[in-house]
């Protein structure tokens, strides 16, 4: 299984943003989305073996986590509007403990960045994409493997410890930074040159 973690720093926690102002309103969840596209399509067909995680720290209900399973998934569309209200209809849900289930795929939580990096460092080895990591493609990736990526900003000093502090592999896709979503895609194609 590939795991995408994408930290979304000012990204809303509640519903209630326009679906035309994803960029500004919502802050910045236009990153965030281009992520669920990279993370899933391919031509025809989606991604089954990847589960994407979109830590949201911003507006007025922080931190949420919007989980997407590839395997489950039901209704997503490439377009930026559908996967808005996709995520909208997320945060609409109420919440107590645990994940609740928005649609087929998409589940929500209030899990923090701390919560999805010591669940997903059970599952997984950690691959932090820093640009000052080993070479991707000088890299053993393994099978499950879980990608932390930041959004249009760089983890805080405390995220990177605690992201520090569980060991991950520091690796690196290319000589110059990209977009968030670029990333998921230039490593799902170093993983299916691997593989295929």
């Amino acid at each position: 299984m590939r795991y995408f973690v994408i930290v979304g720093h000012k990204a809303v926690t509640t519903g209630d943003f326009k679906l035309d102002d994803i960029a500004g309103g919502a802050g910045r969840l236009d990153i965030l989305i281009r992520c669920v596209n990279s993370a899933f399509f391919l031509s025809h067909d989606l991604r089954k073996d990847t589960e994407l995680f979109l830590v949201l720290q911003g507006g007025e209900d922080p931190p949420k986590t919007v989980r997407m399973s590839g395997a489950e998934l039901r209704y997503l569309n490439p377009d930026e509007r559908s996967t808005s209200s996709l995520i909208r209809n997320a945060l609409i849900k109420k919440l107590d403990t645990g994940e609740k289930r928005s649609s087929p795929g998409i589940y929500v939580s209030r899990m923090s960045f701390s919560d999805v990096i010591s669940m997903l460092s059970e599952k997984g080895e950690l691959i932090y994409l820093k640009e000052d990591g080993s070479d991707i493609r000088e890299t053993e990736i393994p099978d499950d493997t879980v990608f932390v990526i930041s959004d249009n900003r760089d983890l805080t000093e405390d995220e990177e410890g605690l992201l520090l502090s569980f060991d991950p592999h520091k690796v690196s896709i290319g000589p110059h930074s990209l977009h968030a979503d670029h990333c998921i895609i230039v490593v799902h194609n170093e993983i299916d040159r691997k593989v295929h």
